[in-house]
């Protein structure tokens, strides 16, 4: 009686000379269990684009109510309302453009130590922040000068620059409250205009402003206030100024209400 596997083998015919060695599967044990088969991936889902992302992670309750704007300064209405039209009047000014009004405030903080003390610069730019509520810019020198051993390019000191409504509202702080702490006060000086109309007063001492803590005052040291306005000339700068409220040295204030 014949084999079962040969009677297998010569049906189906005989082997194929370019096939390779029999594989393991096909040596193995017929009455073995078959191999399970993996089953299909998964197709990924579609991306969802970013609007629809970022809705769904929004909550579906009513929107915020949008943020107040900040009121005016004072000052800047005190100057719209009643001193451009004392000025017009004083001068004779025909055009409104004529009249003068303040540009922009430079205040300027020079650190001669600066190079050998890094940490008083920066106690320096914090208290110029916290004083004015903008970053100041570290100022740097222009050029090498060997008998102060200094290079092109050290940090020196700092500057702020403040225009508009803060600009205003630094002005109203300086005058009702940081000049009158003034050691030793008796008006500012009438003689510190560059012939241009623009007026710089010099502080020795950053403690009048009241957002300086003495506690943590490192070092005491003074600064620039310039104050540029369109005026072209003293006299009308003088004016302005005048009636914004700066006390001047042998004259009243003009109170500002």
């Amino acid at each position: 009686m014949a084999d079962p596997k040969e009677t297998e083998a010569q049906d189906q015919g005989p082997p194929d000379p370019g096939a390779g060695p029999p594989t393991p599967a096909a040596a193995a044990d017929p009455a073995a269990p078959p191999q399970r088969e993996r089953a299909p991936r998964k197709e990924k889902k579609a991306k969802k684009p970013e609007g629809e992302r970022a809705a769904a992670r929004e909550p579906a309750g009513p929107p915020p109510p949008p943020a107040e704007p900040a009121p005016r300064p004072r000052l800047l209405d005190y100057y719209e309302q009643r001193v451009r039209a004392k000025l017009a009047q004083q001068f004779g000014f025909g055009n409104a453009h004529e009249i003068p009004k303040l540009v922009k405030i430079v205040l300027n903080v020079g650190m001669g130590d600066a190079p050998k003390n890094p940490k008083g610069l920066e106690a320096a730019v914090a208290e110029l922040a916290a004083i004015t509520g903008q970053r100041p810019v570290v100022t740097r020198a222009k050029k090498a000068i060997a008998n102060f051993n200094l290079r092109e390019g050290q940090a020196i000191g700092c500057a702020v620059t403040l225009r508009g409504a803060r600009m205003y509202e630094f002005l109203d702080r300086f005058i009702s409250i940081a000049v009158p702490r003034m050691r030793d006060f008796r008006g500012l000086p009438t003689k510190s205009f560059d012939g241009r109309g623009n007026y710089t007063v010099g502080l020795k001492e950053q403690m009048i402003f009241p957002e300086i803590d003495y506690d943590k005052v490192e070092k005491i040291h003074g600064m620039d206030i310039t104050l540029v306005t369109t005026a072209g000339r003293d006299d009308t700068a003088l004016a302005l100024l005048r009636e914004l409220g700066m006390p001047f040295r042998g004259e009243a204030p003009v109170a500002v209400g």
